[in-house]
């Protein structure tokens, strides 16, 4: 059972994420929050292992809570959940080390579907927000990015840069593992290793790193 935490500043937004979800065999949810602050209570007293996110919030913001959540040991993992999809806020909301970016317009199963998504280790960005981060990346320096990225990947094993590659191109654990003959707790291990060696909270981090060194 995937346990879910609602972080939405609109009593209208939780009550219908809550119908939406409670229809679903393998989703609980297990508390609401209207804000950043009380979000962060809910999660050390429910431990969910996903938060739906939304970013503006009085008290703490999301992107905030996020980044909160994230310098605490064993964080849950969180969707960005918003009617915004300004460049501004898919950065922040990767860089604050959220798993997923979504707009509240997406449709109830697309936001299911992240739910399970991010559960499972991966990580997930709506079309509208995938296109602001490429965008974003592209009108920075490139060769000052391309130099940092690839010496960022230089402390990486031979097998641990052929998995940070496929994250950079958006395969799942599952993916890896049969494009790369690994077992999926291999490719986990592996994934865990990326993550502390290019000191980033999340897949999308180094799916950016990977990008930035022209990988992929």
């Amino acid at each position: 059972m995937i346990r879910v935490l609602l972080v939405d500043d609109d009593p209208l937004v939780r009550s219908a994420l809550t119908l939406m979800l409670g229809g679903q065999p393998d989703i609980e949810v297990v508390g609401e929050a209207p804000n950043g602050e009380a979000g962060l209570a809910q999660v050390a007293e429910h431990r969910p292992d996903v938060v739906l996110m939304d970013i503006r919030m009085p008290v703490m913001d999301g992107l905030e809570a996020t980044r909160v959540l994230h310098s605490r040991p064993s964080p849950p993992a969180v969707v960005v959940l918003t009617t915004f999809d300004a460049d501004d806020h898919v950065l922040r909301a990767v860089a604050s080390g959220a798993d997923g970016f979504l707009l509240k317009d997406t449709p109830p199963g697309d936001i299911v579907s992240a739910i399970r998504t991010v559960a499972a280790g991966d990580a997930m960005l709506s079309p509208s927000a995938t296109r602001s981060l490429v965008s974003r990346l592209r009108n920075t320096s490139p060769t000052d990015r391309s130099t940092t990225a690839a010496d960022r990947l230089t402390v990486l094993t031979e097998r641990e840069l052929e998995v940070a590659v496929c994250v950079g191109r958006g395969l799942s654990n599952s993916e890896i593992a049969s494009e790369l003959y690994l077992s999926i707790p291999t490719v986990k291990s592996h994934v865990s290793r990326l993550l502390t060696k290019l000191d980033a909270s999340n897949r999308v981090q180094v799916a950016m790193v990977v990008h930035d060194a022209g990988l992929v």
